[in-house]
């Protein structure tokens, strides 16, 4: 992740946290993270991972996507240039948003990018709806209920998202996936697990 963009990341969790009045010992009490950590991320000594970023969205009661841009006008048609959505740094990777951030239905599509090695984290998701994968670019492992699924480039994998699920790069060289999280409650917020993983731990 970019300096520019790990400073970015932190004025913005500083803003977030400023503006709801949360103290920066109580936001680490319900984030589960360390004061030392949320001070190196808010000062851009540090970047957060996909699950941190979750974690920190979950304390603050907002979706993850507020991380990187305001909230807008939910629209009923999305069209996206290449490189026009949202583009979130994480722990050897970068998150890009498809539009479903500004759409008025129970549809998130994302572009992940991983670095050799980068994972979705410790702990593994569950969330409610259904969740699609294409494999892009390189060799993605998805486990899902213990059994793992390799996907090389054209391969998808479609589950229900209630089951235990994780990811990481498998190969040896840059790997980029599409994932269309769809049919979920509204009080979720898959995308934010999906995010909070990859920021960094």
């Amino acid at each position: 992740m970019s300096e520019e963009k790990t400073t970015y990341l932190g004025d913005r969790l500083r803003s977030l946290r400023e503006s709801r009045q949360i103290s920066m010992r109580t936001l680490a009490r319900e984030s589960g993270l360390s004061a030392n950590a949320l001070s190196m991320i808010e000062r851009g000594k540090t970047s957060p991972s996909v699950s941190t970023l979750y974690k920190l969205a979950d304390a603050l009661d907002i979706p993850v996507t507020t991380f990187f841009e305001a909230q807008e006008e939910r629209l009923e048609i999305i069209h996206l240039k290449a490189n026009a959505g949202p583009r979130v740094p994480i722990v050897r990777g970068t998150w890009e948003g498809r539009g479903g951030e500004k759409f008025v239905g129970r549809v998130e599509p994302f572009v992940l990018t991983l670095e050799p090695g980068a994972d979705s984290g410790l702990a593994p998701m569950v969330h409610t709806g259904h969740e699609f994968v294409f494999c892009l670019i390189g060799t993605v492992e998805y486990e899902v209920e213990e059994r793992k699924f390799f996907l090389n480039p054209g391969d998808s994998l479609l589950f229900a998202a209630h089951l235990v699920h994780r990811w990481r790069n498998a190969g040896r060289s840059v790997a980029n996936m599409l994932v269309v999280l769809s049919g979920f409650d509204n009080m979720d917020q898959p995308v934010e697990q999906h995010l909070n993983k990859t920021l960094s731990e």
